[in-house]
């Protein structure tokens, strides 16, 4: 680890911005130190690494091999930063990728960072957003296999994620979000015709969230919705599941979307993809989705007050 010894979130007026290396055998390692040492991050805060990132570190770990010391080293990263963001010693955490599939060779009972981060700052349910210019999508559900998608989709959770949304997106500038809920099924069930969960779960949920005051509307079909945000109808778009929310954003940004856990105590960023085990260790793997974390997580933590010390 390289954190030892911080004292303060601020130095010099730019704020130390965490940045874990994810897993060592994937790209993490080499995006974080590109990142870091990118002068557009270093006009902007202080970049301080998590993780193995010196050559000797990762020679514990080969290149592209998926293994539980690499899942485990990865989750020990994203603690420490965690840590140290909960006592206010970093400003906010930027997070590489991990492997899920090294997270369970572990024994770690995460599917990935949502889960964790909420655990380790004492949040019940968070919420994944990817963020870019062009569009800007909200997961109502995140890492669950799609065959258990409806029975997970419930007006409690629905309604959660629409509420938290209208509350954090003034943080990305949008003081009265307008947003768009997608539909689980084909045409957003056609009234039920293809499917309920739109008449029973999702269209009271959002008449509720609409009754106290949040702008929301839909479920709309999915295959028009995020053209419909694209052109300026929706500032962000709740979607029903993973894929249906993550495919439209990659489409259209994908390298300068950047991935925001909402509802935290802290703040936390990371890059719009995964570890990349193909092209681990040949040099070559592009730092520039971590570059915009680390510019979005900037300018989330100085509209966030800093976090009290322990």
């Amino acid at each position: 680890m390289r954190a030892w010894g911080l004292r303060a979130v601020r130095v010099g007026g730019i704020p130390r911005i965490g940045i874990t290396v994810g897993d060592p055998a994937g790209i993490g390692p080499e995006i974080s130190l590109k990142a870091a040492a990118h002068a557009d991050v270093l006009a902007i805060c202080e970049p301080v690494l998590y993780g193995p990132s010196a050559e000797q570190e990762l020679r514990a770990f080969e290149p592209g091999r998926l293994s539980a010391a690499a899942g485990l080293v990865a989750y020990k990263a994203i603690v420490s930063a965690v840590e140290d963001a909960m006592a206010g010693k970093i400003a906010a955490v930027v997070t590489a990728p991990v492997n899920k599939e090294a997270f369970a060779q572990a024994a770690l009972p995460f599917r990935g960072h949502t889960e964790l981060l909420a655990q380790l700052t004492g949040v019940t349910r968070g919420a994944m957003m990817f963020y870019s210019e062009a569009l800007r999508v909200v997961l109502a559900t995140v890492h669950i296999p799609l065959a258990l998608v409806p029975q997970s989709l419930n007006r409690a959770l629905l309604e959660h994620v629409v509420t938290l949304t209208a509350e954090e997106m003034p943080r990305f500038g949008f003081q009265a979000p307008r947003i768009g809920v997608c539909g689980l099924n084909p045409h957003a069930g056609e009234h039920g015709v293809i499917g309920s969960e739109e008449v029973e779960v999702l269209r009271p949920a959002i008449d509720a969230c609409r009754a106290r005051g949040v702008i929301v509307d839909g479920p709309f079909p999915a295959d028009t919705i995020f053209v419909r945000a694209m052109r300026g109808e929706f500032d962000v778009v709740v979607a029903c599941y993973h894929d249906q929310g993550l495919i439209p954003v990659k489409m259209a940004a994908f390298g300068r979307a950047v991935n925001v856990t909402l509802g935290l105590p802290i703040v936390r960023t990371s890059v719009d993809h995964g570890t990349a085990f193909d092209i681990a260790g040949k040099g070559i793997a592009d730092p520039s989705s971590l570059i915009e974390a680390v510019k979005v997580a900037v300018q989330l933590a100085a509209r966030r007050p800093t976090p009290s010390k322990a």
